[in-house]
Formats: C-alpha cells, structure tokens, sequence
C-alpha cells in the first residue's frame, strides 16, 4: 500500500484511506465492524459510511486512535493510512497532532458481555474527557 500511486486531490486521497480501512477491517475477525461502532459509540452503518470510498464521509479525526487499535493496525498501515489521511484532511492532521497515549489494563470480569460494557464504558469516558479538554481548547483559541 506504501507503493500506492501519490494521490492528486483530497477526494482521491479520501477514497484511499477508506478503501484501505475498508481492507483491514476485511481481514480482521468476523465482528470487527460491531466492535469499532460500539467503541465509537456510532451505528454500524456510520462505520459502512467510513469505510466506502464512494461516501464523503469522512473519518473523523478524533476516532483515528480508537481504529488503529480496535482495527490492530501495523506499524506500516498506521503510517501509510496517516499519511493517506494527511493529504485528504491537512488541517485535521495539524489539530490532531501526536498525542500521548496510555494503556489502562481492565479486569476480566469473566463474562465476556460484561468485559464489552466495561470496555466501553471507559473508552467513552476517556472519549468525553478529551472533547471536553479540546473544547476548552477552542473556547481559548477564539477568545
């Protein structure tokens, strides 16, 4: 995918990107689709949306870490996929710079419904602390 032809406009690089995701979503295990759309706490058809070049949707910015690790990018496909994303959304790149990351090891609650909601529940709420730190952030920018 890195050898891929350099994309002209942003809508090409758009349809690059989705078709891309759209491919190791393919090759992940069957409910990968289900996994990504509860942890972004979107609709099945939001991730169709996301995932098929002939839609404008965009991926949103904000959900890049939460695909690359519910997805299981490679190191290659991460870079090949941010570059790809760069040239469809430069602005979003710049808003979403390099963020840290952290890994929170959750208990096994030794039922597997019950580790989702566990899951889930602490992805949104780590989800609603940074929207609330990045609309701070944007409050201070128009001030």
């Amino acid at each position: 995918m890195a050898g891929a032809a350099a994309e002209k406009t942003p809508q090409e690089a758009v349809a690059a990107y989705k078709r891309m995701l759209a491919a190791i979503i393919e090759r992940r295990p069957s409910g990968t689709r289900q996994r990504l759309a509860r942890a972004l706490a979107k609709n099945r058809s939001f991730v169709s949306q996301i995932t098929n070049p002939a839609y404008a949707t965009p991926v949103p910015a904000s959900h890049l870490g939460q695909i690359f690790e519910i997805c299981h990018f490679s190191a290659a496909e991460r870079q090949e996929f941010t570059r790809l994303y760069g040239l469809a959304h430069p602005k979003k790149m710049l808003a979403h710079a390099p963020r840290a990351t952290a890994a929170v090891h959750l208990p096994d609650l030794g039922d597997g419904e019950r580790n989702r909601k566990l899951h889930g529940l602490v992805s949104a709420f780590v989800r609603d602390i940074a929207r609330l730190i990045e609309d701070e952030r944007d409050k201070e920018g128009r001030r």
